[in-house]
C-alpha cells in the first residue's frame, strides 16, 4: 500500500490520514532497470523521487573524470529535491544500482505540499541539515585522513543509512561492491580489499557474503568517527 510506504519516508512520517491521501494522489510509480540513469547532472529537473525498492547511486565526476559516489540511497529515501528548491540544474547523477521502483512527484505538487504543510517543510529542513552535516564529515575525511580512516568513515555512513543494530552489533545487508566503496572513500578497489582484510584480522569487521557485520559498533564509531562527534 502506498500509505504504508509513505510512513517510511522521513518527511512524511506521522502525517494525518487526510494529508497522506493528498500525497498519494500526486505520486506516480516509475520503474528503472539496473544501471539506468534516473537523473543526469546539469540537466533541468522538475521531479522529486521517493525510493520504493532498490538502491540508487548518487554520483558526480571529479576533475580527472573519475566517478565519486556521494551517497547510496535505499527504500524510504528521496532525491532530486535540490533542483526543485533552488531552480538550478541537477547537481549530481542518479543511477539505479539495481532494478528500482520509485515514486515521482512533480515540482508544482511538491512545492504546494511544502506551502500547505509546515510539518513536512520542518522535517525536510531537518533532513537537509543532516545531509549537509554528513557531507561535511565526508569532505573532512577525504581531505585530512589516510585511506584506512576514509574507508572506515564510508562504512560508518553505510551503517547509519542501511545498517540494522541489535545489542551493539550492526549488520549491513547488500554491501556495495568494493569499487563503489572505493569511489566513496576516494581510493582504489585494491586498497579497500586490503583494508577490509586488515579490519577482519583485527575482528573489527566480519563479512558473510554480501553482508557486513560490525561486532562492536560503539568501538568502531570511536575508532573512525571520533573526529566528527
Amino acid at each position: 500500500m502506498v500509505d504504508e510506504f509513505l510512513r517510511t519516508i522521513p518527511i512524511f512520517r506521522d502525517l494525518s490520514d487526510e494529508v497522506t491521501e493528498q500525497v498519494e494522489k500526486v505520486l506516480s510509480l516509475r520503474k528503472y532497470p539496473k544501471r539506468s540513469m534516473i537523473i543526469i547532472e546539469e540537466e533541468y529537473g522538475d521531479i522529486v523521487y521517493f525510493i520504493k525498492s532498490g538502491t540508487v547511486k548518487i554520483t558526480r565526476l571529479n576533475e580527472e573524470g573519475k566517478e565519486v559516489i556521494l551517497a547510496l540511497l535505499g527504500t524510504g529515501e528521496f532525491f532530486g529535491e535540490m533542483a526543485i528548491l533552488d531552480g538550478e540544474a541537477r547537481s549530481a547523477n542518479a543511477m539505479a544500482q539495481e532494478d528500482c521502483e520509485v515514486y515521482a512527484m512533480s515540482q508544482s505538487n511538491f512545492v504546494e505540499l511544502l506551502k500547505k504543510n509546515f510539518k513536512i517543510t520542518y522535517l525536510l529542513l531537518g533532513e537537509l541539515a543532516r545531509r549537509i552535516r554528513k557531507s561535511d564529515q565526508q569532505i573532512e575525511a577525504l581531505s585530512l585522513s589516510d585511506a584506512e580512516h576514509r574507508i572506515g568513515v564510508s562504512i560508518l555512513s553505510l551503517a547509519e543509512d542501511r545498517g540494522v543494530i541489535r545489542n551493539g552489533r550492526v549488520t549491513i545487508p547488500n554491501l556495495p561492491y568494493q569499487q563503489d566503496i572505493a569511489s566513496m572513500a576516494g581510493t582504489s578497489r585494491e586498497t579497500v580489499s586490503r583494508v577490509f582484510k586488515i579490519l577482519e584480522e583485527r575482528h573489527v569487521l566480519l563479512k558473510d557474503g554480501h553482508t557486513l557485520i560490525i561486532p562492536d559498533y560503539l568501538y568502531f564509531r570511536k575508532a573512525f568517527g571520533k573526529k566528527f562527534s
